[in-house]
């Protein structure tokens, strides 16, 4: 008998415990369905209770929770002062870590250490040490979701500040730039890929709104990511330069000389930076050589038959580069790479190879500058008149504002030339007084071609 109502009572407290869990997971639905409301129109005062009711009983019943309870809690600190605003701050904290608790597919890794290193960034809460040991495992065990582009700039310049403190090696330094700039590429790649198939139907006037927003997106991400890259540049500063990279390399190539990543970014960077004169530049391009005669090899030791005088050597060499290397983007970064080093020598054949790295990679927008500059430094050998020798600037502007469009990373140098170039050609003024306006003028110098100066 006593045994039976044990077993009774067992199952009326099991029932019980069943609904009350039914009941207080009904309360958190409806609080959840008034909290959403709530938070869709930014009414984030009347979210919080609901929220903060479901979110305390309820964390795993919905993504919403995590969703929105940012927005709530950054509401919050945005109105919050002193020890209250320290405390929310904590709370949004726990939040980051809760989300990838309760929902680990869509809390990436990266993505909650980003959001926990920036809140406490922008709140000065966090050392140069703290952002980097955080934001260098992150990028380290979740690179392919690291994309946040402030987060990036972040990474990057504590390490510098680190070293210039004395805490850190100048080769990680370098590392971490090289590892950094690779991403940024890489994330913009696919941008302008998605920009570069958009920009024929734009410019044909057959985008539709859903890819009129893709276009819009791209273009604006791809600017985020390419003032982050002026920025690590502009960090890096003259820690790159020829005096800081040749005692370097000379002081690793005994233990380094094997591996081939880090004598392909030393070489690289060697000939990024115009050190090629000296002989470490050799010493590395040799190492690369023997273990990796890659195409952008090739490059190199064509560039060094230039210096040297052996033409003949040097665009063979080029042309042996673009032979080998058959992916398109690979090889219109190393059509690129030779325009620059023509640039000097021979704008015709610099155009050449810049052509050569646009067919091969239609976003490549370092090639159109490169094809603006060439132009605008021709003025004085295009033309007979003052007039038409300046209305070259006209094709120069036009390259530079392309160069933007491809690759809108590149757009606030390409703006800025194309305004230059633009303000160097002829002005109305100029255009009235020709009586050319309409007309096409030729160009008989390099360049070729024609423009059609504009009507008044």
């Amino acid at each position: 008998m006593k045994t039976k109502l044990y077993f009774t009572a067992i199952m009326l407290l099991g029932f019980m415990g069943v609904s009350n869990a039914q009941a207080q997971n009904q309360e958190c639905m409806t609080n959840l369905s008034i909290y959403v409301e709530h938070a869709k129109v930014k009414n984030y005062d009347a979210a919080y209770t609901p929220w903060k009711m479901v979110y305390d009983n309820c964390p795993d019943v919905n993504w919403a929770n995590f969703a929105y309870g940012e927005r709530i809690l950054k509401d919050k600190i945005n109105k919050s002062s002193g020890t209250d605003k320290d405390a929310i701050i904590q709370d949004l904290l726990a939040l980051y870590d809760n989300s990838r608790k309760y929902f680990p597919k869509k809390a990436k890794m990266a993505d909650v250490e980003i959001d926990k290193v920036l809140l406490r960034y922008d709140n000065k809460m966090i050392s140069d040490d703290e952002i980097y040991s955080s934001l260098d495992k992150a990028f380290k065990e979740d690179r392919v979701n690291f994309k946040n582009p402030k987060a990036l700039y972040l990474y990057f310049s504590s390490l510098v500040d680190l070293h210039k403190a004395g805490s850190k090696d100048l080769q990680e330094v370098f590392d971490v730039y090289d590892d950094v700039t690779e991403k940024i590429e890489e994330e913009n790649i696919k941008l302008t890929d998605r920009i570069s198939k958009l920009l024929p139907k734009e410019e044909a006037g057959t985008l539709t709104s859903k890819e009129k927003k893709q276009l819009k997106a791209s273009t604006t991400n791809s600017e985020s990511f390419g003032k982050i890259a002026g920025s690590i540049d502009t960090k890096l500063g003259d820690l790159a330069d020829c005096g800081n990279l040749i005692p370097l390399y000379q002081k690793n190539f005994d233990a380094k000389k094997s591996d081939i990543n880090w004598v392909k970014r030393a070489v690289g960077r060697m000939f990024s930076k115009e050190c090629t004169d000296d002989p470490m530049f050799r010493k590395l391009f040799e190492a690369q050589m023997a273990l990796d005669p890659s195409a952008d090899a090739f490059v190199y030791g064509g560039n060094l038959k230039l210096k040297a005088g052996d033409r003949n050597g040097a665009v063979a060499d080029f042309n042996k580069a673009l032979e080998l290397e058959t992916d398109s983007r690979k090889k219109s970064n190393i059509a690129y790479k030779v325009a620059t080093v023509f640039r000097r020598s021979s704008k015709s054949t610099a155009r050449s190879y810049a052509q050569k790295a646009i067919d091969a990679n239609p976003s490549n927008g370092k090639a159109y500058l490169l094809i603006a500059n060439l132009y605008a430094t021709s003025a004085n050998d295009c033309g007979e008149t003052p007039f038409e020798k300046r209305a070259i600037y006209w094709r120069a502007a036009e390259m530079a504002r392309r160069a933007g469009r491809v690759d809108p990373s590149l757009s606030g140098r390409a703006n800025q030339s194309a305004a230059s170039y633009s303000a160097k050609a002829p002005s109305k003024t100029d255009i009235f007084n020709s009586g050319l306006a309409g007309k096409t003028i030729a160009f008989k110098c390099w360049v070729g071609g024609s423009v059609k100066v504009p009507n008044l």
